[in-house]
């Protein structure tokens, strides 16, 4: 059975972590598998929009802590492949499906994409202090980004859970769905967001990865420059065409 799962869906494709007896925590192999099948997803033009998900109860446990020993020097640990690292480096939009408890690097892998859907059953910790240590994918950034500088130290500080709701009340998701809808309804949002300007929805994605990290001034002019680029895409001309036609657009990615 393979770990790691891709299903494509015409425009969407749908990745799953494929390690339900072990709440889908990841091993090495599986964070190669994840970097190998993130190249595959950007390189495929025909891919607009990428869903991710979980098998079981579980989103992502993070790693397998059982492994962690397995790193000879903590210099390998350190330069090990980072699974939300990988996460982040996708282009294209990508939609959390939380279908169950996304814990340590799993709440990492699920901040790392741009949407984040959950079921009710779903729920999100920073546990590792309870461990001895802290996350170390942009846990904390992430977080106070996400739900607050106040939100964000009592989970990092306890390692205690959240749960659908709160998350929901917190902004660490967008919507709350019953289980059976979750994946259906992550699928839906994609095809929406696929139907889309593909540069233009790659674009609006690193804009708001620069928004964190830049100076406003610096930020605006940034987004100005990526307007103009858009602009001069035959997409662009397609959508002025199709609105003076009165008509749906009908992108192409160039």
């Amino acid at each position: 059975m393979d770990e790691l799962c891709c299903e494509l869906d015409g425009p969407v494709a749908v990745v799953t972590l494929n390690r339900p007896a072990k709440a889908n925590a990841i091993t090495a192999e599986m964070a190669a598998a994840l970097r190998e099948t993130a190249a595959r997803v950007d390189a495929d033009r025909a891919i607009r929009v990428i869903v991710l998900t979980g098998t079981g109860k579980a989103f992502c446990a993070g790693s397998d802590i059982r492994g962690l020993d397995d790193y000879p020097l903590p210099w390998d640990f350190r330069n090990r492949d980072d699974y939300g690292d990988i996460v982040r480096s996708i282009r294209k939009p990508v939609i959390a499906a939380v279908n169950g408890y996304a814990f340590g690097g799993g709440l990492e892998i699920a901040m790392a994409c741009d949407i984040r859907l959950a079921a009710t059953t779903a729920s999100f910790a920073a546990p590792e202090i309870k461990l001895g240590w802290i996350g170390g994918s942009g846990q904390s950034v992430l977080l106070a980004n996400s739900v607050g500088p106040s939100n964000a130290a009592l989970m990092l500080m306890t390692g205690d859970p959240i749960d659908a709701g709160r998350a929901l009340s917190w902004g660490l998701v967008s919507e709350v769905h019953e289980q059976e809808d979750l994946v259906p309804r992550a699928r839906e949002l994609a095809e929406v967001i696929a139907s889309r300007a593909p540069i233009a929805a790659e674009s609006a994605k690193a804009n708001l990865r620069a928004a964190y990290s830049m100076p406003l001034d610096q930020a605006i002019r940034y987004e100005r420059d990526l307007q103009t680029f858009c602009l001069s895409t035959q997409d662009a001309g397609e959508g002025r065409a199709a609105f003076g036609e009165r008509r749906e657009p009908r992108f192409q990615g160039y």
